[in-house]
């Protein structure tokens, strides 16, 4: 039996520090003037996806757990509508989005399993 000590131990959280990295990098590349805007809201909700996800695991109970999993699905979702948005308006192109799209997906499947 594989018993989690921490919620650093959880591939799930690992995948999703990933895509805040990816999330932080790209944000880095948006007009200065999406400083306090764009930017910034891509920031909180990748860190929200994580967070939730430790938060959740150290309450160390499954309705919590299920309930911040819950919070960080939805944070994904934030975050991929606002990297979307980027491309609509022209700051990046969909190839640059692609990595963080692609990681957002998989964490939300590991999420939902």
């Amino acid at each position: 039996m594989n018993v989690v000590k921490s919620y650093k131990d959880l591939k799930v959280w690992q995948k999703s520090m990933e895509m805040v990295k990816d999330a932080y990098l790209l944000s880095k590349r948006l007009p200065k003037d999406e400083t306090y805007a764009l930017r910034d809201q891509i920031r909180r909700s990748a860190v929200s996806i994580p967070s939730n996800i430790a938060d959740g695991q150290g309450r160390e109970s499954d309705k919590e757990f299920f309930r911040f999993l819950s919070i960080a699905k939805g944070s994904i979702c934030e975050l991929v509508t606002q990297i979307q948005l980027c491309v609509l308006v022209g700051y990046l192109e969909n190839s640059d989005i692609s990595q963080t799209e692609l990681l957002a997906s998989e964490v939300s499947k590991m999420i939902t399993s």
